[in-house]
């Protein structure tokens, strides 16, 4: 299969998760009038379905070893779509957080399918061209999200957005059945003892090379989580934009992560991807400190919304080298170090994004100084980082 194809049908898969995250996120002041809540407990039905996302891929990275990658990713694109319909005859807070949560463990499962599929198929820096290119397609799914539920608002109501979802999880099956697996190579149908399903973990926990790039994840997709969390808040209740407007400068935030993305590959025929790792963490790192100056002295909306733009836009070049990186040493076992890395990214992520949500509606200095700080952390690990790595010791 050529990389082209194969891109275009795993960029399309792991798209669900920001589809599910970021589609919605127009519609938050509608869904509060409509359940009679406040604007900070929408966040938790966001926050809950991240949280569930990573602890999910604990469960389908080690099963995707074991019993292949097609049953786990159509059984969660099942999951997924049902999930999706159910959410959307939600009538109260808790109903619907519950159904976001079994919406994302069918998610979770697609996306813990989706880097254990690269994985079996190339290596080293072809893996990290490979996540580029599924990177710069998936990107248009969060781009046209806001839009979509925008949309979605102006034909009828929130509960449209999560029935359109669940109509594109079925809608991957039917392709992914036709154009995908068929044409795989058969090592990745790779299995694992029943036995060691579990301690299989402990061989990525005790790589120290593979914890600090996933650590590097965390970090910086708690960084972006703290903005999409509080997205609504900055945009339309601090500076009072409108619904389009909202739209427009979320989804430049994914149109210079295509960029970024984009020009990653031809970067990769000259350094090495763990370079460039650390060149684009310091590149978030200082937007970061752009934006608390410019909060710090009320700077206009322009100049936030560029700080925070080139912030999260920089996450284009981060997370295909730091993926390829942490995916590295683990041929055999790739399901299981790709279910640590989600896992790790989005429960902890999760976790930030629930801490501040449960302080209520936060003042935009607070947010931004919760983003750099997980950027100084990224940044340290970042600056540690070996400048190539040694795929010697392959698990």
């Amino acid at each position: 299969m050529s990389h082209l194809r194969l891109a275009l049908l795993l960029g399309m898969t792991v798209a669900l998760a920001p589809l599910a995250i970021d589609a919605y996120l127009p519609a938050f002041p509608s869904i509060a009038n409509d359940l009679d809540i406040s604007h900070s407990q929408v966040g938790l039905t966001l926050s809950a379905y991240i949280m569930t996302l990573g602890l999910g891929q604990l469960i389908g990275g080690p099963l995707s070893d074991r019993y292949g990658r097609r049953p786990i990713l159509f059984g969660g694109l099942l999951m997924f779509a049902a999930g999706g319909v159910m959410v959307s005859l939600a009538d109260t807070l808790s109903e619907m957080v519950l159904w976001r949560m079994s919406q994302a463990v069918g998610g979770a499962f697609c996306a813990v399918s989706v880097p254990a599929i690269v994985r079996d198929q190339v290596s080293g820096q072809d893996a990290a061209r490979l996540f580029s290119l599924i990177g710069l397609i998936m990107f248009i799914a969060p781009a046209a999200a806001p839009s979509l539920g925008t949309l979605m608002l102006a034909l009828g109501d929130w509960h449209w957005i999560f029935l359109v979802l669940a109509a594109y999880a079925g809608c991957l099956m039917v392709a992914l059945n036709l154009a995908l697996f068929p044409k795989l190579a058969p090592q990745s149908l790779a299995k694992t003892p029943v036995r060691t399903l579990v301690t299989n973990y402990l061989l990525v926990l005790k790589h120290g090379t593979t914890m600090r790039f996933i650590g590097i994840q965390v970090l910086c997709f708690s960084m972006m989580l703290l903005f999409i969390t509080h997205s609504s808040f900055i945009y339309q209740e601090w500076y009072g934009l409108s619904n389009s407007h909202f739209s427009i400068l979320f989804a430049a935030n994914i149109g210079l992560m295509a960029v970024l993305n984009l020009g990653n590959r031809p970067l990769l025929k000259r350094f090495q991807s763990a370079v460039l790792v650390r060149a684009y963490v310091i590149l978030q790192c200082i937007a970061l400190v752009a934006l608390v100056t410019a909060v710090w002295f009320g700077g206009a909306l322009w100049m936030v919304a560029t700080c925070i733009i080139l912030a999260v836009g920089s996450q284009g070049g981060i997370v295909p080298n730091n993926m390829a990186n942490a995916m590295e040493f683990f041929p055999r076992l790739s399901g299981t170090a790709s279910a640590l890395l989600g896992a790790s990214q989005f429960t902890i992520a999760g976790a930030v994004s629930t801490l501040s949500s449960s302080f209520g509606d936060l003042s935009l200095m607070t947010i931004a100084a919760g983003m750099l700080t997980c950027s100084l952390g990224a940044a340290a690990l970042a600056l540690g980082a070996p400048g190539a790595v040694n795929r010697a010791k392959s698990l």
